[in-house]
């Protein structure tokens, strides 16, 4: 790939900014205003190895077919099940995007809590390298790219608004991490660097499908109140508070030292109240675990906080205070 290629391209994608453009479209995909992987076991990421961690999201498409082909085109997703209400997208046969099919479905309003971005989570450094020279060659519209320090992140919108993040993990061993918080900055993404480890060059589209073990890595969240968002992902569902402050306006929460596997921001949303399920946007999002003691704890940490539940084949589904529907399932 030219130089023009590896810049001017990728701006353009970003809608012709400069690179400080590209990076503040970064700060807004992560609600800022200034500057804040390795594989282990089973060849997945660290993020799908913690005891508990993030499985699968569903969203209400007005548009169904729109998104599949967005999402098809885009990340290089498979059809794992189809029929005409929902279309599951995922990679080496694992289920990860469901689209709803809801053609009478309004447009989800601005200022309501629900879904912020999905983040799918590339296997390793050379594949989100792979796949930025597919969105450029490809012509794929961006929002920003952002170095998180423990990861490298870029940032888009579906055709009907949906946040995603494509991101790829540095090595757990270089976090920082200070009295049970972990250091997640936002600086420049150093975009010729993340190119050269393609290995394959980039002059030419060799992103021919999701690698098989790219997952979801996080969710992260519109809420209307932190406290209450706590109340339900930490003293409920038992995840721990590894960043942000109230100060920020977002809450950063994860399972077995990971970085983060839900975020909850106010940024848009603060004072929300329930959402309309009606609209379009996030309906269900799902938390995965091999341990049934985690389950059955969970269940009397939500009985504690006033959260009821109902039983699932396989585990349990609650609403947090806004109405976005979570399950818990074993594995």
């Amino acid at each position: 790939m030219s130089a023009a290629l590896t810049r001017r391209t990728l701006l353009q994608l970003c809608g012709g900014v400069s690179l400080a453009g590209a990076m503040a479209g970064a700060l807004r995909a992560e609600g800022l205003t200034s500057p804040l992987a390795p594989q282990t076991q089973a060849g997945l990421p660290f993020a799908l190895t913690t005891p508990v961690h993030v499985d699968e999201v569903s969203l209400r498409a007005k548009d169904m077919a729109l998104l599949k082909r967005y999402y098809q085109q885009m990340l290089g997703f498979e059809v794992i099940r189809e029929d005409a209400d929902m279309v599951t997208l995922g990679a080496g046969g694992t289920p990860l995007l469901n689209l709803l099919n809801r053609p009478n479905a309004e447009y989800e309003a601005g200022g309501e809590a629900g879904l912020y971005h999905t983040a799918f989570l590339m296997p390793s450094r050379a594949d989100l390298a792979k796949w930025l020279v597919h969105v450029a060659i490809n012509q794929i519209p961006l929002v920003g790219f952002a170095d998180h320090s423990v990861s490298e992140a870029v940032y888009l919108a579906d055709p009907e608004g949906n946040g995603i993040e494509v991101y790829s993990d540095r090595s757990k061993e270089g976090w920082v991490w200070n009295e049970g918080r972990v250091t997640m900055g936002t600086k420049p993404l150093d975009v010729d660097d993340v190119l050269e480890k393609t290995g394959t060059g980039t002059d030419r589209d060799v992103y021919t499908g999701a690698p098989s073990a790219l997952r979801i890595g996080h969710i992260h969240l519109k809420v209307g109140s932190l406290e209450k968002a706590r109340s339900f992902y930490q003293a409920g569902l038992g995840l721990d508070v590894t960043s942000g402050s109230d100060e920020r306006g977002a809450s950063f929460l994860s399972s077995g030292g990971y970085h983060h596997h839900i975020g909850a921001n106010i940024w848009e949303s603060e004072n929300a109240g329930r959402r309309n399920e009606a609209t379009t946007g996030l309906d269900w999002f799902s938390l995965t675990t091999a341990d049934a003691a985690i389950i059955e704890r969970q269940k009397e940490r939500l009985k504690a906080q006033g959260f009821t539940f109902t039983e699932t084949d396989n585990g349990i589904e609650a609403a947090d205070p806004w109405g976005t529907r979570v399950r818990l399932a074993r594995v």
